[in-house]
């Protein structure tokens, strides 16, 4: 399984990101991620009939959010997305299980019949993991879970377990520390570790979620900042003290609400000052016109 895929959930939920997976592919990137829930797997299937790539060469993951029967929706999923068998099969979330040992036996149903190369989990926590091993025959082979700095510790024993059952975590949401807990303790080793290496903070994070074994779901609209997140596989990997840092920053917890309210103001200063200009200079004008 590729390391690191290009997520079409989200903020694209709903939407045609043909045009968006096709950038991902030609930037580089070759495991796309959908799901049954975020409505985009018919455009991520227009997107593979007009990849220059071969159908071998892409690493397709789908999941079953519980909107459907099991069965049905791996076959509108193949049929969405025009392709025989997807390399990924997930269950979306706990909440779509009834009976996990039921749920699973369609999922190896599905395997066995060459519907997907691979199934897997997603969001399970160790409680749930633990009881996919006890009935499984089939192992699952990903476990796709929230994971970032801030909530490393309270999934760490969920990561050894995994690792001792040969189980993938793939991670989703890790630029968290930027995109929604700005200001918090993280931010001082994650900059630090950013200026040694001459990467941003985004590249020391994806560095820092793949120094714990752990694959990449992202995504973004720019082709810039997907060829930043590719590029992270060439930087040097980061020190054991880094790490160690940026682990007991992420133990101390995200910043309060109010402290992030003053940094997204304060990295936002300069177009708050330019709107404020705009709009005394039109208040002047009005009242000049007067």
């Amino acid at each position: 399984m590729p390391i690191i895929a290009f997520g079409t959930g989200s903020k694209w939920k709903g939407q045609d990101v043909t045009d968006y997976v096709l950038q991902a592919i030609e930037s580089g990137f070759s495991h796309i991620d959908t799901a049954q829930w975020y409505r985009t797997e018919d455009s991520v299937g227009r997107a593979i009939h007009d990849s220059a790539l071969g159908r071998s060469e892409l690493y397709i993951t789908t999941k079953w959010s519980g909107l459907t029967s099991i069965q049905e929706a791996i076959h509108n999923s193949l049929d969405n997305l025009g392709i025989k068998q997807v390399d990924l099969y997930l269950i979306h979330n706990p909440s779509s299980v009834k009976n996990i040992e039921d749920d699973w036996r369609e999922f190896e149903k599905i395997k066995d019949a060459g519907f997907a190369k691979s199934i897997g989990v997603s969001n399970f926590d160790l409680k749930l993991l633990q009881e996919v091993i006890k009935i499984a025959k089939v192992k699952p082979a990903v476990n796709q879970i929230l994971f970032h700095p801030y909530n490393y510790a309270e999934n760490k024993e969920l990561l050894e377990f995994s690792a001792k059952h040969g189980i993938i975590t793939e991670a989703y949401s890790s630029l968290q520390p930027i995109t929604k807990y700005p200001g918090g303790p993280v931010d001082e080793p994650v900059n630090a570790a950013a200026k040694r290496l001459n990467a941003t903070p985004v590249q020391v994070l994806l560095s820092w979620v793949r120094s714990k074994g752990v694959a990449i779901v992202t995504t973004s609209s720019s082709k810039d900042h997907l060829k930043e997140y590719l590029d992270t596989a060439d930087l040097p990997p980061l020190t054991e003290d880094e790490i160690a840092a940026i682990d007991e920053a992420g133990a101390q917890g995200p910043p309060s609400i109010w402290k992030r309210i003053r940094c997204n103001l304060y990295r936002n200063r300069w177009i708050l000052g330019t709107s404020l200009l705009i709009q005394w200079g039109g208040f002047f004008y009005l009242t000049r016109a007067q």
